[in-house]
């Protein structure tokens, strides 16, 4: 961590230009733990319908289980992520990230199961295969920047990649050709199927 030169923009955590809304779904992480990936979602509720404020509710255990028919196929999960970007780029921060959030599930990546401990999640308003938003690119490009000053990020990869079989997220649609430009981050930390290396 570079305590000195980030200081303004964390407290415990907590980035300083997103929005804050606390989740209850996270637990510490394991002792030792190095935070070195950052995990890409895609999300929307109901699939496909976005400007609302669902996903916002499920991650803080508040949606209306019967407001849509979709709702009833997730009813009673409990899902966090540290982040959320709108179509419109707008951050939303759901947990600390020295804390575990509860995105990826079952996973593997780096020859390390459960991924959720040593990773940070960021939810991109989304359906997995269709295109994602200019703004929500640019504030990737933004915080993943800030993210790997404050913490030994090494890894980015999507939850297809560490999931894959289970997970499709964010999918096609996604641009990591045009990330890996904005962050002009060696091809080596991205995942071998992005075509990047």
């Amino acid at each position: 961590m570079n305590g000195k030169s980030d200081a303004g923009l964390w407290q415990a955590g907590w980035y300083r230009f997103a929005r804050r809304l606390e989740s209850p779904n996270f637990g510490p992480r394991p002792a030792g733990a190095q935070i070195d990936l950052i995990v890409l979602h895609s999300i929307s509720l109901p699939p496909g319908v976005y400007g609302g404020h669902q996903v916002q509710e499920l991650f803080t255990n508040r949606l209306d289980w019967d407001a849509d028919p979709y709702f009833d196929r997730i009813r009673g999960l409990q899902v966090s992520s540290h982040f959320y970007v709108r179509r419109d780029g707008e951050l939303w921060q759901f947990v600390s990230c020295d804390e575990r959030a509860w995105h990826a599930g079952a996973s593997r990546w780096r020859g390390r199961d459960n991924c959720n401990d040593d990773s940070i999640g960021i939810e991109l308003e989304g359906l997995e295969g269709e295109p994602f938003e200019d703004a929500q690119y640019e504030t990737l490009a933004s915080l993943c920047p800030v993210l790997a000053q404050h913490y030994p990020v090494a890894f980015i990869a999507g939850h297809e990649h560490i999931a894959p079989g289970r997970k499709q997220d964010p999918g096609s649609g996604f641009d990591w050709l045009a990330l890996q430009g904005a962050l002009a981050w060696p091809h080596t930390m991205f995942p071998e199927s992005t075509g990047l290396r």
